[in-house]
């Protein structure tokens, strides 16, 4: 394996959600380089199933300027299980509570720049309720038959990464589990 090694490491800018850092680093090849590296706690991501659709929630993001479908999720807080965040981001986005959770896997959301995991996990026998977060009023959530999902990321439709990853892990799980 191929490794940097850090000459140093710099905290420039810490904030409620994420930190910065710049790493002075030494390449394989003997170059020093730097790096910035944003740092962001990991985070979980939810395939919500209810029936023969998909649990979507559809929201303004800023740092795009425009509004987007996406898989719910969420940062995992202080002393909570990924299972534990699972339940709370979904009935915080949702007004669902999961009766039954299966962990499909994971990935980084952009290893080029960033330290932020995902635990991607599929979310079944919802009992509905009501949202329960400070600041749903800027989440709607849509209700989408599975059979459409791979449709609206080929559109475009769904275009960011974590939905797109989770989705299509989704899909290959119930094909495997289907056939």
């Amino acid at each position: 394996m191929i490794e940097e090694r850090t000459l140093s490491s710099h905290l420039v800018y810490e904030g409620r959600a994420l930190r910065l850092r710049i790493d002075e680093v030494e390449t394989a090849g003997g170059r020093e380089s730097r790096r910035e590296i944003v740092e962001h706690d990991d985070c979980v991501a939810i395939i919500a199933v209810s029936g023969d659709s998909i649990l979507l929630v559809k929201q303004f993001r800023k740092p795009v300027e425009q509004e987007l479908l996406e898989i719910p999720a969420g940062g995992i807080d202080a002393g909570e299980s990924p299972e534990e965040a699972v339940s709370r981001e979904l009935r915080e986005e949702t007004g669902c509570l999961p009766q039954k959770m299966e962990r499909l896997g994971g990935f980084y959301s952009v290893p080029g720049y960033g330290t932020e995991y995902l635990y991607l996990y599929l979310a079944t026998d919802l009992t509905p309720g009501r949202l329960f977060a400070e600041d749903t009023e800027s989440i709607s959530v849509v209700r989408v038959p599975i059979s459409q999902i791979l449709e609206l990321i080929t559109s475009g439709s769904i275009c960011d990464a974590k939905s797109i990853a989770g989705l299509l892990t989704f899909l290959e799980y119930l094909k495997r589990s289907n056939g």
